[in-house]
């Protein structure tokens, strides 16, 4: 009863005079997390119930894209609120320089920097990938506490290495820790959590980046003998895949728990979303949508995003917005009381949450680069305005056009019995290319 009479206060007089303290900010950021394997949106082999709650509990959104196909420009993305080219990341920020496509500017403010200016404790836990050493590490970078690890993907899950070296981190401080990677990351998150509950009167914006379910597809041995004996006639690829994301979901289940233990539940808005598509090779699953991660095909864009917040959020909402990760940006600077700097190119989803009717006509725009001989070194982009999408799938391919109202699942290529579509988003995609193409994306050098 006291949640919906603080749900219909809420939105009767507003959010910001509603809630007499600033919600809280969690974000749950998986990586290579397929549409297909949240059991929200479908009937699947995988059971991701604690996911399946922030949804249930709250907003689920079905038409949400990532910003980009792989890893670092949509992290760049998320946590600036601008297209991963306008922040320097158009590809991934590897540790060897030469095959590296993404150089993070230090002059562009993220959502930890604009969350302290108003007051919050920022906190980043596991996954970061936009940058080694400084001026890029996540201290820098906004972010008051970091436990987590620098780079790019782990060789293993166990020993937490990637080529050898160790980028785990607490802040500055390299540092070693035992288990499997998805456990050590809840259990930091778990600490966090706690530590902020006792800081009463300081809200937090904590990050939480996962490294799975990305390969390796490591699952504890418990788990995949779970899933073998439930699942006898599924591949050993596939049970490996379902195993690990139902390990993941257990760990996210943990914080949840955390969460309500410490008091903070109730006005902590969570987010929980994916970095891109699943791999297809390895087993996951982007159904219903064509293709996987690297593609601009929607297997590749779409992700899960699922949205609880009990004091303002009522549950069992669904939602087909179709917007980008990064809305996540101006959407915590507005509730958190401020105002988002210029320059942003997301999109504030607080309307959402009052049943308000979101703005029409807007543009998604996608980019990627990329170097080994498939790619060379070049970028491909993709742009949605209103019922059709314009993309390229590499470097090489001609411009695809599809109609994604009158086929969603991208079959049917129709540029030519469209040209004059094609004309048009052809000619939009060239001026966010030139827009893009103004912001460097390698290291300076010294000389420069």
């Amino acid at each position: 009863m006291k949640s919906s009479w603080l749900w219909i206060l809420t939105v009767g007089l507003g959010l910001s005079s509603a809630i007499a303290q600033k919600p809280n900010f969690l974000i749950i950021l998986t990586d290579d997390h397929g549409y297909g394997d949240v059991s929200a949106y479908q009937a699947t082999e995988v059971r991701t119930p604690n996911i399946d709650r922030i949804g249930h509990e709250g907003l689920c959104f079905t038409a949400m894209r990532a910003n980009a196909t792989v890893c670092s420009p949509s992290r760049a993305a998320l946590l600036t609120g601008r297209y991963p080219d306008r922040v320097g990341v158009p590809g991934v920020i590897r540790s060897q320089p030469d095959n590296s496509w993404g150089w993070f500017s230090p002059q562009v403010p993220t959502l930890a920097d604009e969350l302290k200016k108003l007051g919050y404790h920022t906190g980043a836990i596991g996954k970061w990938h936009l940058g080694l050493e400084s001026p890029n590490t996540p201290n820098e970078r906004g972010f008051d506490h970091f436990h987590g690890f620098l780079g790019d993907m782990m060789d293993s899950y166990i020993t937490h290495r990637r080529d050898g070296k160790n980028y785990m981190r607490l802040n500055a401080q390299e540092v070693q820790p035992q288990g499997h990677a998805t456990e050590v990351f809840t259990t930091w998150a778990n600490d966090y959590l706690k530590a902020r509950a006792q800081a009463v009167n300081q809200p937090f914006f904590l990050y939480l980046a996962y490294n799975a379910p990305h390969f390796p597809i490591e699952p504890p041995v418990e788990w995949l003998a779970r899933v073998k004996t439930r699942l006898p006639h599924v591949s050993e690829k596939r049970a490996m895949n379902v195993a690990f994301v139902e390990h993941l979901d257990d760990c996210i289940g943990k914080v949840l728990a955390t969460l309500q233990e410490t008091g903070l539940d109730h006005n902590t808005l969570v987010i929980f979303s994916a970095d891109n598509g699943g791999s297809l090779p390895h087993g996951q699953s982007n159904a219903p949508w064509r293709g996987g991660k690297q593609d601009h095909y929607d297997g590749g864009l779409r992700v899960p995003f699922l949205m609880r917040w009990p004091a303002m959020i009522k549950p069992g909402r669904r939602s087909d917005y179709a917007g980008l990760s990064f809305d996540v940006f101006p959407t915590f600077i507005e509730l958190a009381g401020g105002r988002s700097p210029s320059g942003i190119d997301a999109v504030s989803l607080v309307p959402l949450l009052r049943e308000v009717a979101m703005p029409a006509g807007r543009e998604l725009y996608f980019v990627r680069r990329e170097g080994g001989p498939t790619y060379g070194g070049k970028s491909y982009e993709a742009i949605i305005r209103g019922d059709w999408k314009l993309l390229q799938n590499d470097p090489w391919t001609p411009l695809e056009l599809y109609n994604i109202k009158q086929d969603p699942e991208e079959k049917s290529n129709v540029a030519r019995q469209h040209p004059e579509v094609f004309r048009e988003l052809s000619s939009v995609l060239r001026q966010h290319i030139q827009r893009g193409g103004a912001v460097p994306w390698q290291q300076p050098t010294k000389s420069d």
